[in-house]
């Protein structure tokens, strides 16, 4: 299972995204966004999250370390919104948490630092579980301590909304062209060689087993956990082995893209959560 923490306060709630995430203090000292069981969404952008995340990390990806938070709902009592009262106290139990990031730049402050290398693992990851909220305009992506991190799977494996239909996304396109690498010369061939053969079933079985649960929702409510581990696990085998169909539409929308990049401006990107954006020319320490 992931790391546990027990949530020891509830510091403030942070109004973006459609989980509602929330930031917490635990008892392990740490700080963590939270994101929520019962927020609209549902559970399974936080197996997302966990499923992306922890994949990501084993291919050598930078994420944030990710834990399960036990709320008390008592620790919603002196929040002042209603709204958010309710959301804490209809998430009580396990939640999961990212680790906080304080003093983090947001990814246009420091995009000349990512390199071909990089970026074309980052694209080929992001194609292979569908990513589709990585844009130029919401790179989900920040820089700390001179070093590029990914945040936010929530928008990944969307077959998991549609089991009966899921099928339809092994062979699906994956389109790069608003991704907000695709302009920083991405070597996808290069990443496609380094990290398909990392993609096993072992590796998957080893990333779903830290999924609690208690989130896993497949085509039928009784369905067993394992069952329902075994479903993702085949069909991200599957997309992966079916790389041909949406692979060369990739590599075409890094061609296509090579003409400069466009950027948001400063801090437009940027998560409400870091605050605001550090002056020109701060570095990180």
């Amino acid at each position: 299972m992931l790391p546990s923490v027990t949530a020891t306060r509830y510091v403030t709630p942070l109004r973006e995204g459609g989980s509602l995430p929330g930031l917490m203090e635990a008892d392990d000292l740490g700080t963590y966004v939270v994101k929520w069981r019962a927020a609209g969404q549902g559970v399974t952008v936080l197996v997302a999250e966990v499923v992306c995340g922890e994949l990501a990390r084993r291919l050598g990806l930078p994420v944030p370390a990710l834990v399960t938070v036990d709320v008390a709902p008592e620790l919603a009592v002196g929040e002042p919104d209603q709204e958010v009262q309710e959301l804490l106290r209809n998430s009580a139990g396990v939640n999961l948490g990212m680790d906080y990031l304080p003093g983090a730049l947001d990814f246009e402050a420091g995009v000349a630092e990512v390199t071909s290398e990089l970026a074309g693992r980052v694209l080929w990851f992001d194609a292979l579980v569908g990513n589709v909220d990585r844009s130029w305009r919401n790179p989900n992506m920040l820089f700390w301590h001179g070093r590029l991190y990914l945040i936010d799977h929530g928008a990944t494996l969307t077959f998991h909304h549609n089991w009966p239909a899921a099928e339809a996304a092994v062979t699906r396109p994956y389109d790069a062209s608003q991704h907000a690498l695709v302009e920083c010369a991405p070597d996808v061939a290069a990443a496609d060689a380094a990290l398909a053969g990392q993609v096993t079933p072992g590796t998957l079985a080893e990333v779903l087993d830290l999924v609690p649960a208690g989130w896993l929702q497949g085509p039928a409510p009784d369905e067993p956990a394992g069952a329902v581990r075994a479903r993702y696990a085949d069909l991200l085998l599957a997309r992966l082995d079916a790389r041909s169909s949406w692979l060369p539409g990739v590599v075409d929308a890094v061609a296509a893209g090579a003409a400069g990049r466009r950027t948001a401006p400063r801090g437009q990107n940027r998560p409400a959560w870091l605050g605001p954006p550090p002056p020109h020319g701060m570095s990180q320490r």
